[in-house]
């Protein structure tokens, strides 16, 4: 017999459901603020890995004045040298955020925001047998079918139901009807896997009790971490001059592609609280919830026709999150970890344990 979603367990909090919202809003605005950056052609102006970079000093910024806020900045170089085997584990996650963060702008230069998002949501599967592996959280058949369909959903986005579906062969043009084999498809594969292994290390590190620092320091130690991978990346590509010449920082810092950063190191912010005190698979379908709002503005501002099989994919996606939200997994920090950001945050931990606990009663 089919309930309605456990909102108590979903949303056990008002700050959750919040973050919730917050996650979903602030990704949309990702996507479109990205595309409406390209020029005709589809390409940027200005040197991305140069802008994710800055996004990440952006966050580390923020972060430190969060900590700041109640703490010495004394105290918080502290807690970064005391925490040098932290330092260490989050390079992991850092390196997948980082080539996550820069495959974004080539794969929304390639695809659509609504088909770029909607391929996004292969990870699913990838992310829940992580999730099983890692935290042994085991899910049900219902919370599997549910991943399964959701996955279904996004491959009927593949599928062409009527000619008018089928895109003509216009040079530098994006890609709106779905999937093909090409080195596109490797970079959004590539980047689905960065996503999948890096959000559930991330709440490994987050929950794990021996890494039990405050959020902030976390944030502190993952972007510093980043700045080091970017900076290697323009390393690499020969870049690191001229990316902080002159004429390069001026394309940088246009009005336009500063929203996109402080837009972009909000998401990093959101996202470390979305993975203290919530979780991987809340998040993934999260993410599935963009789909809507994506097509809809997408439509209105790019005038990005929706096809039937975006109707109908995100109509499946849908109803997999619908079934998702009946018996939801709840993944929280051990008992003994320690919450130090704030007594808001104290309360908040208090009703997701309470809620925890009557879900196991319920599924006993």
């Amino acid at each position: 017999m089919m309930h309605g979603p456990n909102f108590s367990n979903l949303f056990p909090s008002r700050s959750s459901a919040i973050i919730f919202v917050s996650y979903i809003a602030l990704f949309v605005n990702q996507g479109i603020l990205v595309t409406a950056s390209q020029s005709e052609d589809n390409n940027y102006s200005f040197n991305t890995v140069t802008v994710v970079l800055l996004t990440e000093i952006l966050k580390l910024l923020i972060s430190a004045c969060l900590y700041c806020k109640d703490n010495s900045l004394k105290s918080l170089w502290s807690e970064v040298i005391t925490g040098s085997k932290v330092v260490l584990l989050y390079f992991v996650p850092a390196f997948l955020y980082c080539l996550y963060n820069n495959l974004a702008f080539v794969n929304l230069s390639k695809f659509d925001p609504t088909t770029y998002y909607l391929l996004l949501q292969f990870r699913v599967v990838i992310t829940g047998i992580l999730f099983q592996i890692i935290f042994k959280k085991y899910l049900s058949r219902r919370q599997w079918f549910s991943l399964l369909l959701l996955t279904i959903g996004c491959m009927v986005k593949q599928m062409n139901f009527s000619k008018d579906e089928t895109s003509e062969h216009v040079p530098n043009a994006k890609n709106t009807s779905g999937f093909d084999f090409s080195i596109n498809a490797v970079f959004i594969l590539t980047q689905t896997l960065c996503s999948c292994l890096a959000g559930v290390y991330n709440e490994y590190l987050l929950k794990k009790e021996d890494t039990n620092v405050n959020i902030y320091v976390q944030n502190v130690i993952m972007y510093l971490d980043s700045i080091v991978c970017n900076v290697s990346v323009l390393l690499f590509q020969g870049d690191l001059v001229d990316a902080f010449q002159m004429d390069s920082l001026r394309a940088v810092f246009r009005l336009n592609v500063i929203v996109i950063m402080v837009n972009n190191a909000a998401i990093g912010i959101v996202t470390s609280f979305f993975l203290k005190y919530m979780n991987s698979i809340i998040k993934t379908f999260a993410s599935a919830l963009e789909l809507f709002f994506t097509a809809i503005l997408c439509y209105i501002l790019f005038s990005i026709p929706i096809y039937l099989n975006t109707i109908l994919a995100i109509g499946i996606v849908s109803f997999a999150v619908f079934m998702y939200s009946q018996n939801p997994v709840v993944n929280l920090p051990t008992s003994s970890t320690k919450i130090t950001s704030t007594t808001a945050i104290n309360e908040d931990t208090q009703k997701l344990l309470m809620a925890e606990e009557g879900e196991i009663q319920d599924q006993s």
